[in-house]
């Protein structure tokens, strides 16, 4: 995908002067560790390497509290470029969330949908095990007698196919808040004794995702203009005899790990296999971009996260997702429960990216 880099002063950043990124400072030690202690980050087709990063991330374990010494740090290790894509004139930003749901550990009438580990059958697919001819997206597949197949989607899995399998983690009251725990990602599940788990992703089908919002602006039946969470969900609450048809749209499915809520601050362990930190953590394409790299986001447009102050905020690249695609495409994450989901809900705007690159490499982009 073709786009351009232009390279800014801090002082274009539009609200850098009034940001504090001092979380993200905390969220760049985390990321040192996991470079340096368990696996490096696959680098993008940026270029952006951990390499690259690592003066800053050891940087960072020396600075002093404050938002004034958290923005010293950033102009003294990068640069900042703004992202300028040939499709389109800006870039857009979405937001996630990880919901929290009453689970019953066993099911019952009210509470009989559940949540899924990951199957044995379910294979990774790369080029060297891809069956010809098979749609190279699928990264998953089922291996069956011998042969590695596309795996049965949303409709097979809730019409049946695990039963008796022994996979499942909890059980929610609604089909649609699993769905939308799958949109997600993650969950906090609360169990009656008020014990409280965490469920992560661990893979997926491997069917592209579908949304179900495009799907019913398509038919008249939400105005793009309005649509969110909250639309979508009250759609299906008035339909209740479509909601199998509109859900099973979505071929793919999600299945989950779980985990212990280690911090209440702190969300879930993703894709960067580092907790999210609230309001400073971004999905990316991670074709493109490298985990651990920040990014300043501006949107004028976007102004109910910051109390009616337009968009202006450093994040972290510690995530993606299968519709985050693009070089200027990003997911932020809002945190965790219902005001989480609030917020998360109606983000579609549209917003200016600047990527921070560490100043050593930055020369590489000033130059072509």
């Amino acid at each position: 995908m073709a786009f351009d880099l232009q390279p800014v002063a801090f002082s274009e950043l539009p609200g850098w002067h009034e940001d504090d990124p001092t979380q993200v400072i905390e969220a760049l030690r985390r990321c040192h560790h996991h470079v340096t202690a368990v696996k490096p980050y696959r680098t993008g087709s940026l270029g952006v390497s951990v390499a690259d990063l690592l003066p800053a991330y050891e940087a960072a374990a020396a600075v002093l509290p404050g938002a004034a010494a958290a923005r010293t740090f950033f102009e003294a290790q990068f640069v900042p470029f703004r992202i300028r894509p040939s499709d389109r004139a800006t870039g857009f930003v979405t937001a996630f969330y990880e919901p929290e749901v009453e689970v019953r550990a066993t099911p019952d009438e009210a509470f009989r949908f559940p949540f899924y580990r990951r199957p044995a059958d379910l294979i990774d697919i790369d080029e060297a095990n891809r069956p010809e001819g098979m749609d190279p997206y699928f990264a998953f597949g089922r291996l069956r007698d011998g042969r590695i197949e596309e795996y049965p989607d949303r409709r097979a899995i809730d019409e049946g196919l695990f039963a008796g399998r022994g996979l499942e983690i909890a059980y929610a009251r609604s089909k649609v808040d699993v769905f939308f725990i799958h949109v997600q990602g993650a969950a906090r599940l609360i169990y009656p004794d008020g014990s409280r788990r965490r469920i992560t992703y661990a893979a997926k089908t491997g069917h592209r995702f579908s949304a179900i919002g495009k799907l019913l602006i398509d038919r008249g039946e939400i105005d793009a203009a309005t649509v969110s969470m909250a639309s979508i969900r009250g759609w299906l609450a008035a339909h209740p005899e479509k909601v199998d048809e509109v859900l099973w749209h979505n071929r793919s499915y999600i299945f989950f790990r779980e985990a212990a809520v280690e911090n209440e601050d702190l969300g879930p362990v993703a894709a960067a296999k580092v907790p999210l930190e609230p309001g400073r953590s971004l999905a990316v394409d991670r074709l493109i971009h490298t985990f651990g790299v920040p990014f300043f986001i501006a949107s004028e447009s976007l102004t109910h996260l910051d109390g009616g102050r337009a968009f202006g905020r450093l994040m972290l690249a510690l995530d993606t997702g299968s519709a985050i695609v693009g070089p200027a495409r990003g997911d932020i994450f809002t945190g965790s429960g219902d005001a989480a989901g609030e917020l998360a809900g109606s983000v579609r705007n549209d917003a200016d990216f600047f990527i921070l690159v560490p100043r050593a490499a930055a020369a590489r982009y000033r130059h072509g």
